[in-house]
């Protein structure tokens, strides 16, 4: 075994990717070239440096963006023996603790890395190495010895990983884009996989928009030798039985730790290299995480915004407010219609699946504004809402349950328009309209999925344009029957909040929030996000925090609230709950339509992928652009314009090369 180190490449715009394959399929040429090409294609997550590992039946290669250890942490990377080799993505934020502990036990390191420290962690203890890692991860270890190779994923799932298996090999990357390079590994569309997109926004692992390709899920692993492939689970965020209080402290006493818990997991965040920024929206989270890094950041903290033309959608004034009370240095960029359409194509290249919001694009356009402004690590908020209950979701199943417990109240529909008060339409509804959309009354308060149902059935309605090919090969599959199958044993004990929360921590967060509007954008432009409300410690903490501690009464994240409070300025500490949103259709016809939305929704090309109606979505595109859309036909336009441009940008290509027209074909 060996290294082959590569020429240093261009330096691109992004930051760490890892690939590799295990198996006897190729010559050992054949298998370089391979790996530089599957590394070329990820030249956009690691400008910095490239390097593949090869040997009998194994090949690793990586993309950098170093962050720390700038001059010795170039990988793959092997031990002094060579026994034990690594390709690996993130960050180990406790690493400096991990050295002490393995040097004092008799390891010696050769480098600066937190890479070697899971090297000699994992000689030490193997595959449950990964139970003392607190990061950010997606790693490949080779182990001559055992003649096995590991791959993991860490626990929250912000670093992914996809793998498939080829010609009697199994091949993994980063990124899907990576594994296209492979010879006979073609693009093509898994429809359960859309119809999932279009019910909970995106597909649950492993399931991906790829047939035949699979994402390794959040807190799993994978062990890979001569007998086969062999996943299991490691972690998942657990909770007491309903009416169980694990910790009986005083509120105060909660709020006091949780205040300590979350200033270390802020500042083991600020650990590199290189100087680290944040995010900040003006919103009660990111402030949270601003206030708490600035001590850490020697030379001033850097913070960055997005900022919108409509009022609907800007907070500025709260960002402006939060930059004058910490004194940080500020920059903002300016999102509008324009500037979203004209990068949405670029957006969808990088997400590797459809979407049905354009949340997305500004934070693209936000990650590049902070990679030109000379900044590689941000730290942001994200994670909040789904640890400590922040989402409306949330108030509005208690809402739900009131009115399920007094059907006949006309009342007490009345308090949905009290939790979406940034949504005038829905505020124009009756209180009979109002219940019959959230189901209020009407929905079984047994069910393990209650707490989603409505966001579900909103969504879903946008299946309407589905083509009568599509709905007949979907016919009798419920997208939703996936979740229900990954609850754990444990669930239906759970309190409803917590339920929950299991939810929305478990598939939104890692599928959606984390990946496409996550580390897909950041790292579009070498930007590495970290997340201190996702620091498992405090996630495990979190969940035995008394339901009531987090939402009282229609206060959501009332404990991280008072924990808090002498951080921010009462009125972002005190500041309801806005989700951040952008202009979803309406961003394709404020102004200027691009070209690109006409031909996708022409008769021909929706007949060429056969997935959409091409009568049905005529119409939908003619009510969009007159601006006359509601929830339905936003996720409608918003999910057959991705999908369209998911096709074109790597179906298209696969199909040509089998012959055939894709979808259509089949169906």
């Amino acid at each position: 075994m060996g290294r082959f180190s590569m020429p240093q490449f261009q330096r691109g715009n992004c930051m760490c990717g890892i690939l590799g394959y295990f198996g006897h399929g190729m010559a050992a040429d054949d298998a370089v070239g391979l790996l530089r090409r599957m590394a070329g294609s990820l030249e956009h997550r690691g400008p910095d440096d490239a390097g593949v590992f090869t040997g009998a039946g194994i090949g690793f290669g990586h993309r950098r963006l170093s962050i720390v250890g700038l001059a010795d942490g170039q990988q793959p990377m092997s031990n002094a023996d060579g026994s034990i080799s690594i390709s690996f993505n993130g960050e180990i934020f406790n690493h400096v603790e991990l050295r002490r502990s393995l040097e004092a036990r008799g390891y010696v390191f050769r480098t600066a890395s937190d890479t070697e420290v899971i090297i000699h962690l994992y000689r030490d203890l193997g595959a449950d190495c990964v139970h003392l890692l607190n990061g950010d991860f997606a790693f490949a270890i080779w182990d001559a010895n055992k003649q096995q190779m590991l791959i993991a994923r860490d626990r929250m799932g912000v670093r992914p990983v996809f793998y498939t298996e080829h010609a009697r090999m199994l091949f993994f990357a980063s990124e899907v884009k990576a594994l296209l390079k492979v010879p006979g590994i073609d693009a093509e569309i898994d429809p359960f996989a859309l119809d999932q997109v279009f019910t909970m926004w995106a597909p649950v692992p492993p399931r991906t928009m790829f047939k035949g390709i699979s994402e390794l899920p959040a807190g799993h692993l994978m062990i890979v030798d001569s007998k086969g492939v062999a996943i299991r689970q490691y972690w998942d965020v657990a909770f007491p039985d309903a009416g169980e209080r694990v910790d009986r402290r005083e509120e105060a006493d909660v709020a006091e730790e949780l205040l300590s818990l979350l200033g270390d997991a802020t500042a083991i965040r600020m650990r590199a290299d290189v100087p680290v920024g944040a995010y900040l929206s003006g919103g009660l989270d990111s402030s949270i995480t601003c206030a708490l890094a600035k001590p850490h950041a020697t030379a001033g903290l850097r913070t960055f915004s997005v900022t919108f033309d409509s009022a609907e959608y800007d907070e500025s004034p709260f960002q402006n407010e939060m930059v004058r009370a910490l004194g940080t240095r500020h920059s903002a960029v300016a999102c509008g219609p324009e500037e979203i359409s004209g990068i949405f194509p670029a957006v969808i290249a990088q997400t590797e699946k459809p979407i049905i919001r354009t949340a997305p694009a500004p934070l693209y356009l936000l990650s590049r504004h902070v990679r030109e402004e000379g900044m590689k690590v941000v730290l942001t908020g994200e994670g909040a809402d789904e640890v400590f209950a922040g989402y409306d979701i949330f108030k509005e199943t208690r809402v739900r349950s009131f009115c399920a417990r007094q059907p006949a109240s006309s009342r007490r529909p009345l308090l949905f328009r009290r939790l979406y008060p940034y949504l005038p339409g829905l505020n124009q509804q009756t209180p009979e309209a109002l219940a019959a959309f959230f189901g209020a009354g009407s929905a079984d308060v047994d069910d393990p999925l209650v707490s989603h149902h409505p966001r579900y059935r909103s969504t879903a309605a946008a299946k309407i344009f589905f083509s009568a090919g599509l709905k007949a090969m979907l016919a009798g599959y419920d997208a939703t029957e996936e979740v229900r199958s990954r609850l754990p044993k444990d669930f239906a004990r759970w309190h409803w909040l917590h339920r929950a929360q299991y939810l929305e921590t478990k598939f939104l967060l890692p599928d959606y929030i984390l990946s496409s509007q996550g580390d897909r954008m950041s790292m579009a432009h070498g930007v590495e996000g970290r997340f201190p409300f996702l620091d498992h410690r405090l996630v495990e903490f979190a969940s035995r925090i008394p339901p009531g501690m987090k939402l009282k009464g229609f206060v959501e994240k009332h404990i991280l609230r008072r924990a808090t409070a002498a951080l921010l300025p009462p009125s972002i500490g005190n500041r309801t709950k806005q989700p951040y949103r952008a202009p979803d259709s309406r961003s394709f016809f404020a102004r200027q339509e691009p070209a690109y939305v006409d031909r996708l929704f022409s008769q021909r090309a929706l007949q060429e992928t056969g997935l959409f109606n091409p009568a049905a979505a005529e119409k939908l595109l003619a009510k969009c652009r007159r601006q006359t859309d509601g929830f339905r036909d936003n996720a409608a336009f918003v999910g057959i314009l991705s999908t369209q441009l998911w096709n074109e940008t790597f179906a298209t290509r696969s199909a040509g090369q089998r012959g055939d027209r894709g979808m259509a074909a089949v169906i």
